[in-house]
């Protein structure tokens, strides 16, 4: 957050970018240079674009049902403008699809499990507008749309073991 008064204690970005690997870099069995990122709907929307402005701090990226063009969704809007301020030039930098428009890009597919279900799906999660950014710029993509699934945890416990697993191979887990 750049605006008050949540711009006090609202540092996600800092905190996941910086704060927390520089804490788990104390623990001599992790490995901080192998890191990949996840979250659930606002969460992922945040894993989304932490990911792709910092493409070479992670080796991989998913998300469950994420926001993902927040420019174009109540939530969103109200997000932004409450957390960045009133000028949407600036909201890009906090919109995956316009990153990805912008240029940013990873070296990895981007994983999303969209629930069909989902109360949210049309109005504020919006995942078409994300593959139609990544098809457009060469960003890979793995969209599964799951059928009979809606935005709960159970939604994300039904798939959270694939995601594991997607992360695992991507940062070299046992290696």
């Amino acid at each position: 957050a750049t605006q008050a008064p949540y711009d006090r204690h609202y540092q996600m970005y800092d905190y996941v970018v910086s704060e927390l690997p520089g804490l788990l870099a104390g623990i001599p069995q992790l490995d901080v240079g192998r890191a990949g990122i996840s979250g659930h709907s606002m969460g992922g929307h945040g894993a989304l674009t932490i990911a792709l402005k910092n493409p070479d701090r992670f080796q991989s990226v998913s998300a469950f049902a994420p926001i993902c063009a927040p420019m174009r969704c109540p939530w969103g809007k109200k997000a932004l403008s409450n957390y960045v301020g009133d000028d949407t030039s600036v909201w890009r930098n906090y919109d995956a699809c316009e990153l990805i428009a912008a240029g940013a890009r990873g070296p990895w597919p981007i994983l999303v499990d969209q629930g069909m279900d989902d109360a949210f799906l049309h109005e504020q999660l919006m995942p078409d507008y994300l593959e139609q950014a990544c098809a457009a710029s060469g960003q890979a993509l793995v969209l599964n749309r799951r059928p009979k699934y809606d935005h709960s945890y159970y939604f994300v416990a039904s798939f959270i073991a694939e995601h594991i697993g997607f992360h695992a191979v991507a940062v070299g887990a046992g290696r």
